[in-house]
Order: structure tokens, then C-alpha cells, then sequence
């Protein structure tokens, strides 16, 4: 493990603004590595201090001054997370403009609504392929002065992209001799507008000011430890709020280490390779890592199973006994050899030198947090939203309570309004919704209170927990309330299912769209004498049959009245590619409904 040194918090008094928090960083650890990225070029990883990102800072606030931009204009990025992303989001925040993310998946058309909507004047790119997706809606991006792409293009590209369009060796000016960033912003100033995701209608732009942004990172780092020798991989998109502020300024703030997987595709590789110390990601993430040790203990010997149950029941006792919250047990004592024989071999897996990951962007499923502090690797799994840039509860090292999202950080207060709706104060509620005055009294009172739209419990410690969404329960047509999200967690315990919807809105009973797991499907079949492959099973009532017993058994807990009776089974996942995903993962319940409103109809034909 990395030696440990001690804490260097740049705090928000000391920063100013996040172009000050950058400035003070540079000042205060000139030689040390900042950022680290793959260069496919040469197949390497490298390393950027900070003194050489500051003079990159310094080149590329040359080109967007020579760009006639001026504070308050709004610039654009679409590109994967790298030292560009921040050396552009770092030079336009110096310069007072204000920085709109965009996410890299994102449709065209989706994309092109945020240009317009943000009225951005620049937008950078990865490369010319990237910027030609944007060919069906070109029309509609005449508010874009220039592209920049950070890859070279051909010489043959067609003139009307030759004069819009500038690869970045060519745009960025020779270093300057100062190589100094200019900080001309303030404190309250707009910093960035971020479009929620838009699980139902059209995104919203988010207006998040520096404070808001460096308050919330602060007050994380007064609760959670994060040192100059740490190292994060990043891999969560930099335009999710999450990983922008807890992967990006917040290791600012501490003087980490920033590395910038190539993919979440490659991974399993870059883990190996960094060896981070922290990760910062959303459950999809631990989900996969849960999956996959889960399906290849089925296919090996019931005695490795038997281990791993056991190494994971004894590491959880153990924690439950670290915490306080249980007596010591005899079963403790064989943790150096559970350990030894399983829990290493698992987190070896993930680099082997972490000691902290953090949860966010939706609930973690308890078997999923279960598995990892059992082997462990402690999960703290948090709360947040983009309209509070983003985190309002944490659990820490020493109150960890996983089927909580913890109380909330330093500086934020929390409450119960209407319904049981969680209202959140403190200096990181945003600004407002970007040319929106309705939308931002919808949920912003005048004094403050932000209405998050979840369903809360707040106990006598002040530990929260969300019981669920007030727009996404289902309201049966016998008045009966059903929280889907809930229920949905409950039945993705089972491998069988790979997702699943909740449908019931104003029915007399409620149904479902299942997207099975083709491995686990096969098992299951042969067990009852029915067809291992997939697709010829999609129709088949004894299969159907089957699925709904799972289902009940997975729901048992739940009302009577929650009871699924009819299911539609699906063997092609939902995806962000397909538009059933949000970028950040949360199912487009309304696109789903939409897509599959034939075989919903027949579901409920004659009922």
C-alpha cells in the first residue's frame, strides 16, 4: 500500500473559485503528478504534473480568448475524461465562461437540444468522427463558432468542416513565456450549467455557481479521507456531477492522483494496471463485479462456494463488530486464512490497493454491498443530485450503515416536506435551472429548500434512507401505491433477471418487462426441461410460468397486493445506445413504455 502523508486540503476560503482551487494546487504541489493517461501512440501510461498542466491551461486560455469569447459565454465538451477535458474546463473557468458537458453516448439530436437550449459558441470533440455523428442536425448548431477536435483530421475533409472545425495541435498557440492562467471569475459566478438526464421529457440545465461546487467538495473531505497519496481511476464520464466533483476537484482540493481509464470495456485491465487506491463510481459498476464473481462461483466446485459464502459472512461480522453495532465471535478468528484464501484473490482482481470505493447515482443492492465489505473493500455509499452539486449524505469509515445513505455532509441540512419528500439546504443548491423560472419554483422554495423529488426516512441518529421516488410510484386502479424501484431491486437479487420494469399505472394488476440473463436462463431450463436457448422461450407460457415464481419469490416480503401476474420476456437488453438508458444508467421508463405499448396492451387485453 501507498505510504501514507499528510493532509494538504486546500480549503474554500483559500481557493476563491474552482479556477483558484486549481491556481492554489499548482502553487502548492508544482512537481507533483496530477493526472496520468494512456498514449495509444506509444502504448504507455504517462503522467502530468502540475506545473506542466498549468502551462497547458495557460496556451489553451490564449486560443479561446483568440476565439472572441468572452465571460458568461457558454462553451461545450463532448469527450471521453482526459487531461483535455480539464485543461479546457480549467481555462474557460479562469476566464469566467461557463462549462456545459456533454455526455459522449448521447444521441445527436439529444446533444444538439443541449447546444441550443445552452446557446454554446465552442464545443470540443475526441475527433472528426465524433463531430460527424452531428451530420442530420447540422442545421440546427448555428449557434457554434468553432469545433475543436483533440485528434488530427485528414486533409481531404470537406471545406464548410475545414472552416468551422480546428484539430487542437493546430488551434492552441505556441506556450506563452509567463505560462500563467489568468483567474477572472468569482466566487458566485456561473460555473457550469449540466443537464439532468431526462428519465421523462426534456432535460433540464442545472445551474451550479464555484461555490456550490467547492462547498460540496470541501465538506466531502471533512467526513472522507483523501490524501496526496492517493490514486483514483476515473472512469465515471467527467459529465456526470458525481464523478466531476469527487473525481475531479475533489482530488484537487486533497492533492491526489488522477488516472483516466481508456474504457469501461478495458477496465478490468486498467485496475490491474493504476492499482487505485479509491473508486468512485455508481452501482451499475459494482453490480458487474458482483455478477460476474457470483456466475463463475456457480460453475465451480460447491466447496469454492461454500468458502467464498463463508469468507464473506465472516469479513461482514467482522465489520458489524468494527462498527460497534455486534460482539466479537469465535468465526473471526479464520479470517486471516478466509482472507488469504479468497478475499485477496478478489481484490487482487481490482488492483489490490484499494482501500475505499464510494457509491452514488442510485441505490446499491445490499447482497452487492454485502459481498464487498465481507472480502473487505468498505462501500460508502452515498446520496446526491445534480441540483446540489452533487452530494448531500455520506456514510463514513466509522458510521457505515449500508441499508443507509448516511446523514448528511457538513454544511447541509436535511428535513421531510410533503409525502415524506426529502428538502435539502446548504450552500451547494443550485443556482437554478438554466431559462427556466418555472421549473426552478417547482422545487426551489424562496428560501432555499430544495424539494428532491425521493421519499425519505430520517432516524434518530439523522441517518437517511430512500424509500423511493415520488413520481415513480404506481398508482393501481384499486388506489393501491406500489414502489417499482423497490420491488425492481428485490427481483434483480435473483442472476436470472439482467432488468426489469415494473408496468401497473392505473391497472387492476401489475406486470412486467423482463430482460433475462441468457447464461442463467440456460441453467434454469435445463432444470425444468425446457428449451436452454433463449429466444425460442420468449413466448412460451410454461417459461413465462416459471419467471413468475421467481418473480414471487423475490417479492415475498412485499403487500399481497403487489403480487406480478403477467410478464413479458425480453432476451435484448436496454441499453443508452437503444435510448432505454439514461447516460448515467437510469431506465427511460417512458421511452420503455412507449417501445413495447403493443405487448403491454396485450397484457392487460380483456382486463
Amino acid at each position: 500500500m501507498p505510504q501514507q502523508k499528510s493532509l494538504d486540503i486546500i480549503t474554500v476560503e483559500a481557493a476563491g473559485t474552482l479556477a483558484g482551487l486549481f491556481n492554489e494546487r499548482v502553487r502548492r504541489s508544482p512537481n507533483g503528478v496530477a493526472y496520468r493517461d494512456y498514449d495509444p501512440s506509444d502504448g504507455k501510461w504517462r503522467d502530468h504534473t502540475w506545473v506542466q498542466m498549468s502551462r497547458e491551461v495557460a496556451r489553451w486560455q490564449l486560443a479561446l480568448i483568440g476565439e472572441g469569447l468572452v465571460a458568461g459565454d457558454r462553451i461545450a465538451v463532448m469527450a471521453r475524461n482526459c487531461p483535455e477535458w480539464v485543461m479546457l474546463d480549467q481555462a474557460a473557468l479562469g476566464l469566467g465562461l461557463v462549462v456545459v458537458p456533454l455526455y459522449t453516448a448521447d444521441r445527436p439530436e439529444n446533444a444538439s437540444y443541449v447546444l441550443n437550449d445552452a446557446g454554446a459558441k465552442m464545443l470540443l470533440v475526441e475527433d472528426m468522427p465524433q463531430w460527424q455523428m452531428f451530420s442530420e442536425v447540422r442545421g440546427q448548431l448555428g449557434g457554434l463558432l468553432r469545433v475543436v477536435t483533440i485528434s488530427p483530421f485528414a486533409e481531404d475533409t470537406n471545406r464548410a468542416d475545414r472552416a468551422l472545425v480546428r484539430a487542437l495541435p493546430d488551434w492552441l498557440p505556441p506556450p506563452s513565456p509567463s505560462g500563467e492562467v489568468m483567474h477572472l471569475c468569482a466566487s458566485d459566478d456561473l460555473a457550469t450549467i449540466i443537464y439532468t438526464s431526462g428519465t421523462s421529457g426534456r432535460p433540464k440545465g442545472v445551474m451550479l455557481s464555484h461555490f456550490n461546487i467547492l462547498s460540496n467538495a470541501h465538506s466531502c473531505l471533512q467526513v472522507i479521507r483523501v490524501e496526496q497519496c492517493d490514486l483514483l481511476l476515473s472512469f465515471l464520464p467527467l459529465s456526470h456531477t458525481f464523478e466531476r466533483t469527487a473525481g475531479y476537484y475533489l482530488p484537487m482540493m486533497a492533492g491526489a492522483t488522477v488516472a483516466h481509464a481508456r474504457s469501461i470495456q478495458q477496465l478490468q485491465e486498467d485496475l490491474l494496471t493504476i492499482r487505485p487506491t479509491l473508486l468512485v463510481s455508481v452501482p451499475r459498476i459494482y453490480e458487474r463485479v458482483y455478477t460476474g464473481v457470483r456466475t463463475k462461483l456457480e460453475e465451480g466446485s460447491s466447496l469454492g462456494r461454500y468458502l467464498f459464502d463463508l469468507a464473506v459472512d465472516v469479513g461482514y461480522s467482522r465489520f458489524e463488530h468494527q462498527q460497534g453495532r455486534t460482539p466479537w465471535h469465535a468465526s473471526h478468528l479464520l479470517w486471516p486464512l478466509l482472507n488469504k484464501l479468497v478475499a485477496r484473490k478478489v481484490m487482487d482482481k481490482l488492483g489490490g490497493h484499494l482501500r475505499m470505493a464510494m457509491s452514488g447515482g442510485a441505490a446499491l443492492p445490499t447482497e452487492v454491498s454485502r459481498m464487498f465489505i465481507g472480502l473487505g473493500l468498505p462501500i460508502l455509499q452515498g446520496y446526491g443530485m445534480t441540483e446540489s452539486s452533487p452530494v448531500v449524505c455520506t456514510n463514513t469509515f466509522e458510521n457505515n450503515f449500508p441499508s443507509s445513505v448516511g446523514p448528511p455532509i457538513p454544511g447541509v441540512t436535511v428535513k421531510l416536506g410533503e409525502n415524506n419528500a426529502l428538502l435539502i439546504h446548504g450552500p451547494n443548491v443550485m443556482m437554478g435551472y438554466w431559462h427556466n423560472p418555472a421549473a426552478t419554483k417547482a422545487v426551489l422554495t424562496n428560501d432555499g429548500w430544495l424539494n428532491s423529488g425521493d421519499i425519505a426516512h430520517i432516524d434518530e441518529q439523522g441517518r437517511v434512507t430512500i424509500t423511493g421516488r415520488l413520481k415513480e410510484i404506481i398508482v393501481m386502479s384499486n388506489g393501491e401505491k406500489v414502489p417499482p424501484v423497490d420491488m425492481e431491486a428485490a427481483i434483480l437479487r435473483d442472476q436470472l433477471f439482467q432488468q426489469i420494469m415494473l408496468i401497473g399505472e392505473g391497472r387492476s394488476y401489475l406486470s412486467a418487462l423482463v430482460v433475462l440473463n441468457p447464461r442463467n436462463w440456460e441453467s434454469l431450463a435445463l432444470q425444468y426441461n425446457l428449451d436452454p436457448s433463449l429466444e425460442p422461450m420468449l413466448n412460451n407460457p410454461r417459461a413465462k410460468e416459471v419467471v413468475l415464481e421467481k418473480i414471487a419469490h423475490q417479492i415475498r416480503d412485499f403487500p399481497g397486493y403487489a403480487k406480478v401476474r403477467r410478464v413479458v420476456l425480453l432476451a435484448l437488453p436496454w441499453t443508452v445506445e437503444n435510448d432505454m438508458l439514461t447516460p448515467t444508467l437510469k431506465l427511460r421508463r417512458g421511452q420503455v413504455l412507449e417501445h413495447y405499448k403493443v405487448e403491454i396492451d396485450e397484457l392487460y387485453a380483456g382486463h
